[in-house]
């Protein structure tokens, strides 16, 4: 029968892999999880709250006209350099979870790591409630403080992913 697949068709890992192994599981699975979300422009556009945006969601960076390749690189090295060890900050246990890694990797990118560190996601992780934690991401749903059906969708679709192999 095989070994049960990830929402984006990478084998679930078991905790006895090395934590490299699992850090590097994580990150493939973030990386399309949020292109997909976020989508990728190579020029400036204002985001649904009016916020200068480019790339691959990137917002604080010069607004000017990039590559497709210079946008895949700013993401892949803001989420190696920021936000995956951020959010292995907030939850040191994540790594063994490498599915509710990536999905909390989307979602500190999106609400940002102080966000993330503070929220209730973090804190059942950390008390050991994975898919409470897990449930936790559909509590992010508004943008300017309004409900948004792109987060709906995004939080459903990260909490799938959260969810897998627990």
């Amino acid at each position: 029968m095989g070994e049960p697949l990830s929402p984006k068709g990478a084998k679930v890992v078991k905790a006895t892999t090395t934590s490299g192994a699992l850090i590097a599981l994580a990150m493939a699975l973030a990386v399309p999880t949020i292109e997909k979300w976020e989508g990728t422009k190579t020029t400036p556009y204002r985001d649904v709250v009016g916020i200068w945006t480019v790339c691959t969601g990137e917002t604080r960076v010069k607004m000017r006209t990039y590559t497709k390749a210079e946008c895949e690189t700013m993401l892949k090295s803001t989420l190696d350099n920021e936000f995956a060890p951020a959010v292995r900050k907030a939850v040191p246990k994540i790594v063994e979870h490498p599915h509710a890694y990536a999905a909390s990797i989307s979602l500190s990118y999106n609400i940002g790591n102080a966000a993330f560190a503070r929220s209730t996601v973090a804190r059942r992780f950390n008390a050991g409630d994975w898919k409470g934690g897990c449930d936790a991401f559909l509590m992010w749903n508004k943008a300017g403080g309004r409900v948004v059906q792109g987060l709906v969708n995004r939080r459903q679709a990260e909490r799938k992913l959260c969810l897998t192999g627990l």
